[in-house]
């Protein structure tokens, strides 16, 4: 990004294009954290026509509900 907007110094960089208004990234992350909880709680999705079920909690490490 540096290169592309013709910055010589990184910081120039970050210090226009990557500043976040600290409640702004507050509020994303309590909404990302709502929604990994919402979907922790959701039964997991029935595996796609002609796959096993046990050959997919072999490939991916755990156990389908």
């Amino acid at each position: 990004m540096q290169t592309i907007l013709g910055h010589a110094h990184l910081s120039t960089t970050t210090d226009i294009y990557l500043v976040e208004d600290e409640e702004q990234v507050i509020a994303r992350v309590q909404e990302y954290l709502a929604d990994v909880k919402e979907r922790a709680a959701l039964p997991p999705a029935s595996p796609a026509t002609g796959y096993e079920a046990s050959d997919l909690d072999v490939l991916f490490g755990g156990e389908r509900g």
